[in-house]
């Protein structure tokens, strides 16, 4: 396979699982974050606790724990569940990088709906809109936020190696993604895709971060 080819096949592989990923942690992070924004309850400090130290958690670690659900002994496997995916598959790696990217996504969404003037809902409220509707206009008024909560999280996984390389393995044509290819053509000497692949996943996250903070009101000019 020559490197143009080899290269296309990484990238939209990359693309492919961390978008998959993103999806998955953006249905389930936003309206968490919404949640842990609007609503007090007991045990809400916990949760937002966990949130936070997931969202520093160290992606190897995710990886291993995600490794350790999965494999023949593992206590999901028993449950004969259809739709868990195997290791060394791209469906463990999008598990992997969805409980990766869940916590960004949730705590930045949390932390830009509460940033919203409480009185805003209020209003709503008084004026007739029901509970969902109300809802709905915080999370209108924190849309730069949430969107950024959302490039966060893609910038996150799109990055990480230690997860993808521990249930992906790194196979050739089947779970190689960008990272992951860079540590195996740098280990071979084979220095110009290895390049070639560090400035694709460069412009990639200079992309994520430049859209965050677009996304923010801000310029690179301030």
């Amino acid at each position: 396979m020559s490197v143009d080819a080899a290269l296309l096949e990484i990238v939209l592989l990359s693309l492919r699982v961390s978008g998959i990923a993103l999806l998955f942690s953006v249905l389930l992070g936003i309206p968490a974050g919404l949640f842990l924004a609007l609503r007090r309850f007991s045990g809400r400090r916990l949760v937002v606790a966990l949130i936070y130290t997931g969202m520093a958690f160290p992606p190897v670690v995710i990886g291993l724990f995600v490794y350790l659900l999965l494999s023949r002994n593992g206590p999901l496997v028993g449950l004969g569940l259809p739709f868990l995916p195997s290791l060394f598959t791209p469906q463990a790696m999008i598990l992997a990088q969805t409980i990766l990217a869940f916590p960004l996504v949730a705590g930045f969404t949390m932390a830009a709906v509460a940033g919203v003037d409480p009185a805003l809902r209020v209003q709503m409220r008084a004026l007739g809109a029901s509970n969902w509707q109300a809802t709905l206009a915080v999370l209108a008024e924190a849309q730069g936020g949430v969107s950024a909560a959302v490039v966060a999280g893609f910038g996150g996984i799109i990055s990480e190696v230690g997860a993808v390389m521990i249930v992906g393995g790194n196979i050739e044509g089947r779970t190689r993604v960008l990272t992951t290819a860079i540590v195996l053509e740098t280990g071979k000497g084979n220095f110009n895709l290895a390049i070639a692949l560090s400035l694709v996943l460069l412009g990639l996250a200079f992309a994520a971060n430049f859209l965050i903070v677009r996304l923010q009101g801000r310029s690179f000019d301030e």
